[in-house]
């Protein structure tokens, strides 16, 4: 039967109607390929920018949301990691890269004070930052609360009075010596705290820093002080025996070998809070001890030019790749966003850490580091 002339107009019109839509949908998918397909193009040809990173943050650079991230802010990276202390011989006009990462303010102020020397603009940030602690356990904990060393502040969380601390392990106190020791931890060993080797990390540095405001009462300003000090601290690294140049080598031999070789641990508290996060949880009796006061160690983001600057900017405030970095252990600006981060894991942390004192001036520290270094090697 013959469609009438209303009824094939209205067919005709539905058609093309369909056939408009269609192509709209398809010129819209081909459009929406084409923009996309041009940003990937983009973000690709865009120059990295070159870094020198401390091994701090290795891993998070290296994390492909990370690489992701940035390439789609436009700021890839080309990242090589290089020790702290070594990176202001590396500020060299012409040849500097575009950014610094250093684990430390010590390190980011030389590579800050080669930089004006050399005329360079530079420009500090610090997105990431993490309190030192010791890694302990609790039946340590509990000793040194019975002996006025520590006090709890929360359940697995303590308080550690560093001035009591170093003075019993100058006075070569042994753990079987201490009250309350007695089938908890009553060996024959000296009371010291195990760290890394000062004359190549950070962490150890930052332990005669901590021990030196605890021998003296206050930060040490002078050269003859900042000797004297290191003199007497010495033996608490001499004591020690071997000690790993690294920053996860002091880390590993508490978490693989236990309180028989590592009772006490000075680390990076990302260092257990990015454990437990991977590993899902800890050890029941594994705790922090939290010197009071203790030494933040900032993660300093040194900026050599503007795109570098834009970096910093992307690290202190995108939310993901702040986001990322909680996972890796690190503390940000949102402390909440750490704890809530944390908590999951049965980790007990120090929501605030609010006794916290400063490291001597890198000129002082430098000269402290070169007391003990001559000691140890006698």
């Amino acid at each position: 039967m013959a469609l009438s002339m209303p009824k094939r107009a209205a067919i005709t019109l539905l058609l093309v109607a369909a056939f408009g839509a269609a192509l709209y949908f398809a010129l819209r998918g081909q459009q929406a390929a084409r923009t996309e397909q041009r940003e990937a193009a983009e973000a690709a040809s865009v120059v990295p920018l070159k870094g020198l990173i401390a091994l701090d943050v290795e891993g998070y650079f290296k994390d492909p949301r990370v690489i992701k991230a940035l390439a789609a802010r436009r700021v890839p990276v080309a990242v090589q990691r290089i020790g702290s202390r070594d990176m202001a011989g590396r500020v060299v006009p012409g040849g500097t890269p575009d950014f610094f990462f250093s684990s430390g303010v010590v390190a980011a102020n030389q590579v800050v004070d080669a930089a004006r020397k050399a005329n360079l603009p530079a420009t500090q940030s610090a997105p990431f930052h993490t309190p030192l602690v010791i890694a302990s356990w609790e039946p340590i904990a509990k000793i040194l609360v019975a002996n006025g060393i520590a006090r709890p502040l929360s359940p697995k969380v303590y308080g550690l009075d560093m001035t009591k601390l170093t003075q019993t392990m100058l006075a070569k106190t042994r753990w079987k010596d201490l009250k309350g020791s007695a089938g908890l931890y009553d060996v024959s060993r000296s009371v010291l705290v195990s760290t890394t080797d000062l004359r190549r990390s950070n962490s150890g540095a930052l332990y005669l820093a901590l021990t030196s405001h605890a021998l003296t009462g206050d930060i040490v300003t002078d050269r003859a002080a900042a000797q004297a000090a290191a003199l007497k601290l010495a033996e608490l690294f001499k004591r020690q025996g071997y000690q790993e140049n690294y920053v996860d080598g002091n880390f590993d031999d508490y978490v693989a070998i236990g309180i028989g070789k590592t009772p006490m641990a000075f680390i990076y508290e990302n260092q257990l809070v990015r454990y437990a996060l991977t590993k899902g949880g800890v050890a029941q009796d594994m705790v922090l001890l939290y010197p009071q006061p203790t030494i933040v160690n900032k993660v300093v983001f040194v900026a050599m030019n503007e795109r570098a600057k834009a970096l910093a900017a992307a690290l202190a405030n995108d939310a993901e790749l702040q986001g990322i970095a909680v996972e890796y252990g690190f503390r940000i600006a949102d402390s909440d966003r750490f704890v809530a981060a944390v908590r999951p894991t049965g980790l007990a942390v120090e929501a605030r850490v609010t006794q916290v004192v400063d490291p001597p001036a890198f000129e002082l520290m430098a000269e402290m580091i070169d007391v003990v270094a001559r000691e140890m090697t006698q």
